[in-house]
């Protein structure tokens, strides 16, 4: 694949008889004019090491005495470019130009013009053209005057060039010229009738815009500028180039540059002006290193770059990724009030074709009393996003345009981490998401018991109205032992005790509910441990919810505390969402037993939290420290 997504360029050469189609392709080949000259040249590939854009060309020539129509019709489809070549003494060859050779390829490749072109719906030619005037040595003036309004009228005529096989002139360029067509479109980017860019080439050159625009204040300033500079060419402006673009825009804007710098207006002004003075390829530089393709859409390897998970792996940001998404916050909370508003979200996804997160976000990660998130929710939601679909966070790093240094896509973003569930090991998990499945049957507190991570007691929700549409995912970021980790909540109803799918069972920790004033409810959680957790090194912790009311005495073979003692489980934790009784010791509890996954708590003597606490600290300590767990553990008399 070639440095523009090519494998290669092919060039056709049509024309009347005697115009010096082959003439052209010979003298370019042997750098002379041929003294006798075939009715067809052999199709003609050119290297890429000797091409200017470093891509295959293969040029090949038609002769009307040696082939069909259909031969014709084929060799127009497997054409990128077709040079329309026409002798600049003889009329009647420029005349079957717009008579003949124009309305074939109109009928054998047409195109309907979109908004990358006028809006009168005719048909062009899907191939580029490029008008060639062969023997000028034959005049000592050209005829451009003459083909330049057949050129303004055919949108899809890139250029004209006057040249002569005899005296070589301008052989390459032409060449040249049909190379370029191909690997820098004008149409896509620019209306030559309106003189101004397309509506799609605007649309993507703002987002360029705008993910240069890294304060959001509007305008580029010489920073912004050499970093956008360097991104899309590999090198910086001086001061003096810079005061150039900047002289240039002022004299031809009234707004292109204002107190901070380049502004959007002088920024596409300045493309208008490339593109306009033959530069087709600085714009398409600038638009191919933000991701575009040919059609000025977002093509599918830089929004999906390959990313390859193994089972049992999860997916994270890195301190690059983590860094980004820090810079876009502060980037945009432009009343720097630690939250995005509305309107502020809205600025910050501006880029992306969608606005990927709802109204429910409040319901999912932690906001300020307005809803909105702060810098840890908005952190949050991104880990949950994560977590269960890479693919999309890929896609939308790429239209937030996420870039570091010697990186062309988004997977420095992405840590891939491996789960940590050996029961050998006692090592902390350097992981810092960890994913809670929070089951139990319908109506046991599963909810209350995800929405109180966010600190929201059961009268917040009740007022809320909003029990049937809550998401069934919560994140928050929370501190174990100084280290800050993201816990992940996942409501799973459990209807039966063979409900659960490997799916549900697979998590880093797991949380079953029951109903501490049901006494039939622990049966059903107890049943769930047998069946899909008791063979697994999955980190188990069983929660009492509404113990507010008193726990009741539990219909079954054991009562909870000496069901948990017996499977050497952490005793059951008491939870209660009633305003003045929420308390996060059972999130610590979950988020701490995911970041030490073999640890099993129930092999302390007692039952109390505070015992439980003590001893995981003591193995915090150990995977820093070494001996300080031998000795906790026989300060505690455990084992």
């Amino acid at each position: 694949m070639g440095p523009f997504g090519r494998e290669d360029v092919r060039i056709l050469l049509l024309g009347e008889r005697g115009v010096g189609k082959t003439s052209l392709i010979l003298s370019l080949v042997s750098e002379e004019f041929p003294d006798v000259v075939p009715p067809r040249a052999e199709e003609i590939t050119i290297p890429a090491d000797v091409t200017p854009e470093q891509v295959p060309t293969h040029i090949v020539d038609f002769s009307e005495s040696e082939q069909t129509e259909q031969d014709l019709a084929r060799e127009v489809q497997r054409a990128d470019v077709v040079c329309l070549v026409y002798a600049v003494d003889d009329n009647h060859s420029l005349q079957q130009i717009t008579e003949r050779w124009l309305p074939l390829l109109q009928s054998l490749r047409p195109r309907t013009k979109d908004d990358g072109g006028s809006q009168t719906g005719e048909v062009v030619s899907a191939v580029p053209i490029i008008l060639v005037g062969n023997k000028s040595d034959l005049l000592e003036q050209g005829n451009m005057d003459s083909v330049l309004p057949i050129m303004n009228h055919y949108a899809e005529i890139e250029t004209c060039v006057e040249c002569s096989a005899r005296t070589l002139r301008n052989i390459s360029e032409m060449f040249y010229y049909a190379q370029k067509a191909v690997l820098h479109p004008t149409a896509p980017l620019y209306i030559a009738e309106d003189r101004e860019l397309t509506e799609k080439c605007k649309k993507a050159l703002r987002r360029v815009f705008a993910i240069c625009d890294r304060d959001g204040d509007g305008s580029l300033s010489d920073v912004e500028l050499n970093a956008f500079q360097q991104r899309c060419f590999g090198t910086s402006l001086q001061n003096r180039a810079l005061e150039d673009v900047r002289n240039v825009v002022r004299r031809h804007t009234n707004d292109g540059v204002g107190s901070n710098g380049l502004t959007l207006s002088g920024f596409l002004f300045l493309h208008r002006l490339f593109i306009q003075r033959g530069r087709h390829e600085t714009t398409w530089t600038v638009l191919r290193k933000f991701g575009y393709d040919d059609n000025l859409n977002l093509c599918r390897e830089y929004l999906h770059p390959p990313l390859r998970v193994p089972p049992g792996c999860n997916t994270e940001f890195s301190a690059s990724g983590w860094a980004f998404l820090v810079q876009l916050f502060e980037q945009h909370d432009k009343d720097k009030d630690g939250a995005l508003n509305t309107e502020e979200l809205a600025s910050l996804f501006s880029p992306c074709s969608i606005m990927p997160w709802g109204q429910n976000l409040k319901y999912s990660v932690p906001t300020n009393g307005q809803g909105w998130p702060t810098l840890k929710g908005y952190m949050a939601q991104w880990s949950l996003m994560t977590y269960l679909d890479v693919r999309r966070t890929c896609e939308l790093l790429a239209y937030l345009g996420y870039h570091t240094a010697g990186t062309d896509n988004q997977l420095s973003a992405i840590t891939v981490t491996k789960a940590q569930r050996s029961g050998g090991s006692k090592k902390r998990n350097t992981r810092t998401v960890f994913m809670c499945h929070v089951i139990g049957p319908p109506g046991v507190g599963k909810t209350t018991f995800c929405q109180g991570l966010l600190g929201r007691t059961v009268d917040e929700i009740d007022t809320s109205n909003l029990w049937c549409e809550l998401p069934r995912y919560v994140a928050r970021q929370l501190s174990v032992y100084g280290q800050s980790k993201i816990l992940l909540l996942h409501d799973v109803d459990a209807l039966g005790a063979d409900s659960l799918s490997p799916q549900q069972v697979s998590c880093d920790v797991a949380c079953l509910v029951y109903d501490a004033t049901d006494e039939h409810s622990f049966e059903h959680v107890a049943r769930l441990y047998l069946k899909y957790f008791a063979e697994t090194s999955i980190p188990i912790l069983i929660v009492a919810s509404k113990w507010e009311s008193g726990p009741v005495r539990q219909q079954y073979l054991q009562q909870p505390e000496t069901f948990c003692r017996k499977h050497r489980l952490p005793p059951p934790h008491g939870f209660s969402a009633k305003a003045g009784r929420l308390q996060s010791d059972g999130y610590i509890k979950l988020a701490t037993m995911s970041s030490f996954p073999s640890w099993r708590p129930s092999m302390l003597s007692g039952n109390s939290s505070a015992v439980w606490i003590r001893a995981v600290v003591g193995l915090a300590a150990a995977t820093a420290l070494g001996l300080i767990l031998a000795r906790t553990i026989r300060r505690l008399n455990i084992g």
